[in-house]
């Protein structure tokens, strides 16, 4: 998102019991989401989805399998002052719909220390409605992490109290699942203890839906760059500065059915252009030059425009 023009980010602190936790985020983004829904695309267009047979079949597994993420949910659904039903289907937009406006560009930087660059890019509507969020959950991980108005932490990017740091990048594959919903996979990596349980979780757990992610941890010599659909998911140990956007791009995934946007495609490749002319840079200005580069005035890696290609910014 811009940060030209927008009010600065907000800060939370909130601690207690799953249900508290999402409370609280519910009450932080109540006015924004209940705007939105009121006049966005995007919500008429999960609306339509609402008989989705694979909806149940997420929410059956949330409520099995990740108790403390489905208790969040409710709590989140109090705050926002929202029926249940709405909240979760907000929760699954991507898993369910190809083109739900959340994108991001990630730089991917190898070194002593490893370096991680982050452009979050989602629904311009939000700009000015977004926070960051320093969270306690009872039973899991402490952690920091950016959060949007109506949606689990965990999607965006964040770094929690295990010395974990995640970032998270949209993508759209042609063909999803009926497993967990990818924001709830994501929310669940806060709580891992270690990359291993991460890989662990990912690999074990029923997956609907797809995304990428750049995973580090403090005392833990790998950076790795990991992207899975509901019927993969490939691993990769980052030894090379690298960029990703938001399709597919691994060997493994590569070439699965996929949407790729204009904008996607763009910023992938400038991206990895500006990784070749920026050698010998420092480490945070390299990332930096590449995340706000806008020599491509329709499709940019720094997206400011409201009216955005991909809905985006």
């Amino acid at each position: 998102m811009s940060h030209d023009a927008l009010p600065r980010l907000s800060f939370i602190d909130i601690a207690g019991s799953p249900y508290d936790v999402g409370a609280a985020l519910g009450q932080f983004g109540r006015a924004a989401l209940h705007e939105h829904f009121r006049t966005s695309a995007a919500w008429r267009e999960l609306t339509a989805r609402r008989a989705d047979p694979r909806i149940g079949t997420m929410a059956m597994i949330v409520r099995e399998r990740f108790p403390r993420y489905w208790a969040e949910l409710q709590g989140l659904a109090a705050g926002l002052e929202l029926a249940f039903d709405d909240v979760f289907l907000w929760n699954c937009r991507g898993d369910i719909w190809a083109m739900a406006p959340d994108g991001c560009t990630t730089v991917q930087l190898p070194g002593s220390p490893h370096v991680i660059g982050h452009n979050e890019d989602g629904d311009p509507e939000f700009a000015g409605h977004c926070a960051l969020a320093h969270v306690t959950s009872e039973g899991g991980n402490s952690f920091t992490a950016f959060v949007y108005p109506g949606s689990l932490p965990g999607h965006t990017f964040a770094a929690t109290s295990a010395g974990l740091v995640q970032t998270v990048n949209n993508i759209r594959p042609l063909a999803g699942g009926a497993g967990t919903p990818r924001m709830v996979l994501a929310r669940a990596i806060l709580d891992a203890p270690s990359l291993d349980a991460v890989l662990a979780l990912l690999r074990s757990a029923p997956r609907a839906g797809a995304f990428h992610l750049t995973l580090a941890q403090a005392g833990d010599e790998r950076l790795l760059s990991v992207e899975f659909t509901a019927q993969t998911l490939s691993a990769d140990q980052v030894e090379a500065a690298r960029v990703h956007s938001n399709h597919l791009i691994h060997a493994d995934t590569g070439r699965m059915s996929q949407i790729v946007t204009g904008s996607s495609g763009v910023r992938q490749r400038r991206g990895e252009l500006l990784l070749g002319h920026t050698l010998q840079s420092d480490p945070q200005d390299r990332a930096r030059g590449i995340l706000w580069d806008a020599a491509d005035p329709e499709l940019p890696i720094y997206r400011t425009d409201p009216a955005d290609s991909d809905v985006e910014n």
